[in-house]
This record gives structure tokens, C-alpha cells and sequence, in this order.
């Protein structure tokens, strides 16, 4: 099976998902991206992501050739721009609910999702904290 290459947007709770792609046996490659390159850094080093990987640029980020897919966690009012520009970016994505703020806005990722070709999926964040995990 091919492995993916994915890119985290967001280092608060996006990081405890970057820990989780970088163990993950599909995956290949992880870029992180936030503002903060304090953050970046620090993060970067923790989980061993390569210089080259790490952005303090979201559309950087997604213009990135190599990465299949971001996974955007980034504070609620991001979501919606974030997600169309990764999916006209041609990523697949996926995006901590809520996905957008209006119906306007969810009509137009699940539109522009079908017209790209690119799969977008909401991800409800409890399932994936390390407390569930552990007792699951």
C-alpha cells in the first residue's frame, strides 16, 4: 500500500496528531506548519520533521508538491478559508469540526470538494485524545 504524505496545520491539539502520523506505519512524510516559529521549532525537534517540512506559511504549506493531504486544526474561524485553499490546492483534507460557520460555507467545501475530486472529511477530535486512546 502507498504511503501518504501529510501536512498538520495548527500546533496546539494538531500536534498531539503530528506525533500520531509520524508513528503511523502509512505514513511517510509529515510537514507541520503554524505561525509561531518558536513553536515550529520546538515542535519540530520534539517529533524529528525535517527543517524542509516546516512552515510558518499555510499556503506554502499546501503548495508543498510531496504532500497528499492536510489536516487542518487551526481555531474555528481558519477552517473554512483553509479548507477550500487545500482543496484547490489538490489535497485531500480533513479539518477539526465544526468544518465552517454557515450553511454557505459548508455547501460551498462540500462543492468545491466534489469538483477538485479530493476527499474531504470532518474529524470529531475526542475520538483521537490520548485518554481515549489509552482506554480504548
Amino acid at each position: 500500500m502507498k504511503k501518504v504524505n501529510i501536512g498538520v496545520a495548527g500546533l496546539g491539539f494538531g500536534k498531539e496528531f503530528a506525533a500520531i502520523y509520524c508513528d503511523h506505519p502509512l505514513v511517510d512524510k509529515v510537514a507541520i506548519c503554524t505561525r509561531n516559529p518558536e513553536t515550529l521549532n520546538k515542535v519540530g525537534e520534539e517529533l524529528g520533521i525535517p527543517e524542509e517540512l516546516r512552515f510558518t506559511n499555510y499556503d506554502d504549506m499546501i503548495s508543498h508538491e510531496e504532500l497528499d493531504a492536510i489536516h487542518i486544526v487551526t481555531p474555528i474561524k481558519e477552517h473554512y478559508p483553509q479548507s477550500i485553499k487545500a482543496l484547490r490546492a489538490g489535497k485531500h483534507t480533513a479539518c477539526t469540526v465544526p468544518m465552517a460557520t454557515s450553511l454557505d460555507e459548508l455547501r460551498e467545501i462540500v462543492k468545491t470538494s466534489r469538483e477538485v475530486g479530493k476527499i474531504y472529511t470532518m474529524m470529531e477530535t475526542s475520538l483521537y485524545t490520548r485518554e481515549y486512546l489509552y482506554v480504548k
